[in-house]
C-alpha cells in the first residue's frame, strides 16, 4: 500500500520551511509517522486534496471522479493490469494517460490521526503546521514541485499553513468551509447542531457514524430528493458506510488530536500577507449562512 514516511523527507523539509527551529523538535513530531495516500489519473497538472476533521481520502470520491474521470486509484488499475498480463502476456497495457483522460493527477490522503495513516498519541503532535508539513512531505515523496491545493474544513486550515510556508509550490489555493481556528470553528448553536454533535460523539459503528455524517454534510431537502427509485440519503448512506468500514472508526487519540489542531489553529497577519502576495489564485467557498471569509480579508 502507498505510504509516505514523513521523517525521510524531514531534512529537506526543515531547510525549506522551518530553518529557524530545531530539527530535533520537528523530527520528534514525525518519527515513525506514515501518511497513507492514493493517486488518481495521470498528467502534468497536479492536485492535492486535504480532507477535514475525521475524514479520509475516500471522502473526495465525487471530486476525484470529476477531475480524473474515475474513482479507482492508480494502484488499483495497475494491479488489474498485472492480473490481465498474467492471464494473457500479449494483452496491452491500459495504463498511462488513458486513465482519467484529463491530463490531471490527483492525490488524496488520510491526515495523521485518521484512516490508515499513523495515529500519534500526544495532542501536541497535532497542529495545522505539523500537518501541513505532512502534506509537503507527501508532495516531495511524489516528486511534485507544484500543485493546486484544495482543503476542506480542517484541511483548509492545513492548506492555509502550507500555502504560507511554501507559497512557491502552490499553483492555486481553494478553501472550502475554512475558519480562522479556535472559537471560529464552532457553528451557531441551536437544537439541531447540539443534537448532531451529541450523535457524532456517541457514534460507535460505521452505520451510526454514516447517519450523522449525512445530517452534518447535507440539508434535509437535498437528502430527501429522489434519484430514480431511491432517495439521495439511501444512496449516500451506503457509500458512507462502505467508506467508513474500509478504514475503521477514528480512535480517541486521533479525534482529540485533530480537534486540538483545529482549536489551536491561527493565521498570523504575516502568513496571510505571504499568501496574498504570492500571486496564485485563492478561492474561498462557504455556506451562504456563514461568514468566515475574514480569514483572508481582515
Amino acid at each position: 500500500m502507498p505510504f509516505c514516511e514523513v521523517a525521510k523527507q524531514q531534512t529537506s523539509l526543515d531547510d525549506t520551511v522551518d530553518a529557524a527551529s530545531s530539527s530535533s523538535s520537528s523530527s520528534n513530531n514525525n518519527k515513525g509517522i506514515k501518511i497513507f495516500y492514493k493517486t488518481y489519473g495521470h498528467g502534468p497538472t497536479k492536485v492535492l486534496l486535504i480532507i477535514g476533521l475525521a475524514g479520509t481520502h475516500d471522502s473526495w470520491g465525487p471530486q476525484i471522479k470529476g477531475l480524473t474521470g474515475t474513482e479507482r486509484s492508480n494502484d488499483e488499475r495497475s494491479n488489474d493490469d498485472d492480473r490481465m498480463r498474467a492471464i494473457d502476456p500479449n494483452s496491452s497495457d491500459s495504463g498511462g494517460c488513458g486513465y482519467g483522460g484529463n491530463g490531471i493527477q490527483v492525490c488524496a490522503f488520510d491526515n495523521r490521526g485518521m484512516g490508515r495513516s499513523s495515529v500519534p498519541t500526544k495532542k501536541s503532535e497535532y497542529t495545522t503546521k505539523i500537518m501541513a508539513k505532512d502534506a509537503i512531505a507527501l508532495m516531495d515523496h511524489l516528486g511534485w514541485r507544484k500543485a493546486h491545493i484544495f482543503g476542506h474544513s480542517m484541511g483548509a486550515m492545513i492548506a492555509c499553513k502550507l500555502a504560507a510556508m511554501v507559497p512557491d509550490r502552490v499553483l492555486s489555493l481553494a478553501l472550502l468551509n475554512v475558519t480562522g481556528g479556535g472559537f471560529e470553528c464552532l457553528p451557531k448553536l441551536d437544537s439541531r447542531t447540539i443534537s448532531v454533535a451529541i450523535r457524532f460523539l456517541k457514534a460507535k459503528t460505521p452505520e451510526q457514524r454514516a447517519a450523522v455524517d449525512l445530517d452534518t454534510h447535507y440539508t434535509k431537502e437535498y437528502l430527501d430528493e429522489h434519484v430514480g427509485s431511491s432517495t439521495r440519503r439511501a444512496i449516500l448512506y451506503q457509500e458512507y458506510v462502505k467508506g467508513i468500514s474500509s478504514t475503521g472508526m477514528q480512535s480517541s487519540y486521533g479525534f482529540d488530536g485533530q480537534v486540538n489542531a483545529c482549536w489551536t489553529h491561527k493565521m498570523t497577519r504575516t502568513e496571510i500577507e505571504l499568501i496574498r502576495s504570492a500571486g496564485f489564485l485563492v478561492s474561498v467557498i462557504h455556506g451562504r449562512r456563514m461568514k468566515y471569509t475574514k480569514l483572508l480579508t481582515h
